[in-house]
């Protein structure tokens, strides 16, 4: 996924964390950043995005428990992965980690229900 100014500006706009390190590059470098950077409330809607996108419209998230690493600036691009760790009847845990150039943005694990057939979760 691409990380655009747009994204970080237009996530933290929507989140309403107006915390001037979040669209504002000037600001953001008078405080020790080399630019503005994604907040964490970003960071969640993306991962939840990740884990029912690929889980299907019947996902439902649960619970999300993320730690950010290294931010997400502008011009990088990050690449969420996932691992079930757990699986069992409808409920699903997932390990999910967000890279970017500089390493880890994010870390977590997720919990989610997902519909069942066949008596195993789909998909």
């Amino acid at each position: 996924m691409p990380i655009t100014r747009t994204l970080i500006v237009s996530g933290a706009i929507a989140s309403r964390d107006y915390q001037d390190v979040h669209h504002d590059a000037e600001a953001a470098r008078a405080k020790g950043s080399p630019d503005l950077f994604m907040n964490i409330l970003t960071t969640n809607g993306l991962v939840g995005r990740y884990l029912t996108d690929h889980f299907g419209p019947g996902a439902v998230l649960r619970k999300v428990a993320i730690r950010l690493g290294a931010p997400n600036y502008p011009g990088d691009t990050m690449e969420l992965t996932g691992t079930v760790t757990e699986a069992v009847g409808g409920t699903v845990r997932v390990r999910v980690v967000g890279a970017n150039g500089l390493g880890h943005h994010v870390t977590g694990t997720a919990t989610l229900t997902v519909p069942v057939t066949g008596g195993t979760a789909a998909p």
